[in-house]
Parts: C-alpha cells; sequence; structure tokens
C-alpha cells in the first residue's frame, strides 16, 4: 500500500506546523507568510472560536489562546481530548468544526483498518464522529459506521452537520462509492459489516445482520475510490450563480484504482437543504496526460469574497479559484 501511495505522491512526511498566509489587500496573493504554530503531530483539522484556537493532532484536539493580528503561536497548548491513535494509526486524520453556537466541537476519528482485519478491539472510538464539549473535553460518540470521515460543514437552509467519507478498498476499481451524508445523532452507517445500507460485506466476520438491518443509506454517492478529504458550503457568495447553493468537495484521488478516480474539486448542487444532480466539475488538471498525479486537492475553502481555496498537498501549493466576467 505505501508503495502504490508512493507513486500516487502521498509519501512525503508531515511538516507538523500550521503557516499563516495572509492576503490583506484582497488580491489573491499572500504578502505574509510564516511559522504559525509548530511541533504539532500529524495535524489535519482547526477551528477558531473566539480567542481560542483548537487543533486536531493525530492522537489529541489541542487548544490554544489567540489574539487576533497574531502571525505565530508558541507553547504546547492545552490538550482538551485524547483521540484514539496507537501504533498502527491506520486513518490518521483528524477533522474538527464548531458548532454554530460554539459550544460542541465535532472531531472525525477514521477507522484504523480497512475493514476491521485487526479486530474490532483495535476500532474502539473509531470509525465515527465525536462530539465534544469545548470547555470541558466532555465526549461522546455522534454517529459511527463511518469508515473515515474527513470534510465536515453546517449545510446553510438545513444547519444539519454533513460529512464526507472514504469507503472500503479491495472490493474492486468500482466498489465501493465513497460518499457525501447529512450526519443523523446516534445513526449508524454500516461500517465494517455493510456499506450503502444493507449490502453486507462477507469479508466481516463475525457477522453482525443486527446491525446491518440498522445502518443507514447515506445522501449522495461520490464515486469509487474518489477519496473526499475537504468539504465547505456556499451560501450566497459564489464564482457563478450555479455554485451559489451547494457543496465543494476536495476529491484526493485513488492510490489503488484503475483507471483513476479522483483528482478534482467537484461541485455538489443543493435545493430545500439536500443534493440535487450530478457533480460538477469545478477545478481539474491535477493528472498529466500520461496519468501522473500533479496534484491533489484535499482542504477546501470560500473566502470572504467568494472565491474558492484549494490546499494540494501534492502540489504543495493553495490554489484560488475565483470569477472572471463572461462575455
Amino acid at each position: 500500500m505505501k508503495w502504490v501511495m508512493k507513486r500516487a505522491g502521498a509519501g512525503v512526511p508531515s511538516a507538523d506546523r500550521i503557516t499563516l498566509l495572509r492576503d490583506a489587500d484582497g488580491d489573491g496573493v499572500a504578502e505574509i507568510r510564516t511559522t504559525f504554530l509548530a511541533n504539532l503531530h500529524s495535524h489535519f483539522g482547526m477551528a477558531l472560536v473566539g480567542n481560542t484556537l483548537y487543533v486536531a493532532n493525530t492522537d489529541a484536539v489541542l487548544r490554544f489562546d489567540y489574539t487576533p493580528g497574531q502571525t505565530s503561536l508558541v507553547g504546547p497548548g492545552t490538550r482538551l481530548v485524547e483521540l484514539p491513535a496507537g501504533p498502527i494509526n491506520h486513518h490518521w486524520t483528524r477533522n474538527l468544526i464548531a458548532s454554530p453556537d460554539g459550544r460542541r466541537l465535532y472531531v472525525t476519528v477514521g477507522s484504523n483498518s480497512n475493514v476491521a482485519e485487526n479486530g474490532m478491539a483495535a476500532e474502539a472510538g473509531r470509525a465515527a464522529i465525536w462530539e465534544v464539549d469545548r470547555l470541558t473535553g466532555a465526549h461522546r460518540v455522534f454517529a459511527s459506521g463511518l469508515r473515515n470521515p474527513n470534510g465536515l460543514g453546517w449545510q446553510p437552509d438545513s444547519g444539519v452537520l454533513w460529512t464526507v467519507v472514504n469507503e472500503r478498498d479491495e472490493l474492486g476499481n468500482d466498489l465501493v462509492p465513497d460518499y457525501l451524508t447529512a450526519v443523523r445523532e446516534g445513526a449508524f452507517y454500516g461500517w465494517p459489516y455493510s456499506y450503502f445500507g444493507p449490502n453486507v460485506d462477507p469479508r466481516v466476520q463475525p457477522a453482525r445482520p443486527d446491525l446491518v438491518a440498522q445502518a443507514v443509506v447515506p445522501d449522495y454517492a461520490l464515486g469509487s475510490h474518489v477519496a473526499p478529504l475537504g468539504l465547505a458550503f456556499t451560501a450566497g457568495l459564489a464564482l457563478l450563480p450555479e455554485l451559489a447553493s451547494g457543496a465543494f468537495v476536495g476529491e484526493h484521488g485513488s492510490w489503488n484504482r484503475t483507471p483513476r478516480s479522483g483528482y478534482k474539486v467537484v461541485f455538489v448542487p443543493f435545493a430545500n437543504g439536500q443534493p440535487v444532480g450530478l457533480p460538477l466539475e469545478a477545478l481539474t488538471g491535477f493528472v498529466s496526460p500520461e496519468g501522473k498525479a500533479w496534484g491533489r486537492p484535499v482542504g477546501v475553502v470560500v473566502d470572504a469574497r467568494g472565491a474558492l481555496l484549494v490546499a494540494d498537498d501534492v502540489g504543495n501549493t493553495v490554489w484560488r479559484v475565483s470569477s472572471v466576467a463572461r462575455p
């Protein structure tokens, strides 16, 4: 797996730091670039709530005091809550988002395997989204059976939490679809026993038909092995009118599929709080004509001017996509 992932451009170790890029005049070019926070541990998600910055390391959520305008932070921070990690730590990314009222954090914790081949004891607290009290660190599993959830976002019309999920491997090029779904409190989404509701994975033993019967069908299939990592909803500000209501998804791309899939940013249109129609290609060109990965989209965010920012962890670039006047 490591050899194939290296061929896909995913073999670079983590820098374990957050870099601050500041574009004060809004021209799309950062005038300031500083190391904002260093000595982290395979971090991924972060959220600013008031004057407190929360960072999700692979093994804990850290809390830092922040003063507006600061260009760097020092110190180890305070560990708010420990997260499952361990020596295997198969899916290491931990994303987080604050609730709209700022009282809670929601943290993604991916599974420790493909389909629980190391036993369910190694999956304790994993394949789930946690709800964490922002002040005390008290936590619970908010939703489970999510093999590797990553991007998180609040859908503007409904106020519901949504996520994108990487599904299981080794069932062929066209199974299993990765997906975008609303996150229902207390819901079980099937992993590892089944996928897309009642579709049983026979590799997982002993079987659990009782849990398969409870499995929630995800809302929207994105395609097999597209590896969605980033999620950002639009709320009025948009590059184009047709992108005014929906969600951008950063598809990191397959390391285990022929032909390649993903390696682009798509836009999923929404109406009345639900996805409608096929995804639109929003940003492409990350794969050479010979099939080499030039880049792999990860995080996506809509900036204050409605432009799309895309973090590319193979091209080592942050792309900014802005609208242009049509003839």
